[in-house]
């Protein structure tokens, strides 16, 4: 069974770029991918003060670990994402539209103080299974 957005009538359907729940068989790898901030690989931060540019390198970071994982962004069932202000969803979700394509993961995004830098302005950890 391929990945499955499951949507309801009893729910508003989301602003952004994710759904209220995903459904898989649970047959294949699953693979958790730690936090990816705006570290560029060669350590740089990128787009520092530029939620757009950060969220896509973001994006880019989680896009590596499940290609090296032998997936692809499709496989993404669930991400959590954390954020210094949340007034930059739109902005966040823009980016994510890029990367992420129906049927969407299930998601969270909540506001927090403090990263383990002062530059970074998002991080999103994700979940995938590699049929």
């Amino acid at each position: 069974m391929p990945k499955v957005q499951i949507k309801s009538p009893k729910l508003r359907q989301p602003n952004g770029v994710f759904s209220h729940a995903t459904a898989i068989e649970a047959t294949g790898r699953f693979v958790f991918i730690s936090g990816m901030t705006a570290r560029r690989p060669d350590g740089s931060i990128a787009g520092i003060g530029d939620i757009t540019e950060q969220t896509r390198q973001v994006c880019e970071n989680v896009k590596a670990a499940i290609e090296a994982a032998g997936g692809t962004m499709e496989d993404i069932c669930r991400v959590d994402v954390y954020v210094r202000n949340m007034e930059h969803f739109e902005a966040i979700h823009k980016v994510r539209a890029q990367y992420f394509k129906e049927p969407l993961p299930a998601s969270t995004m909540v506001e927090i103080n403090k990263m383990t830098s002062p530059d970074y302005l998002i991080e999103i950890n994700a979940i995938a299974v590699i049929p």
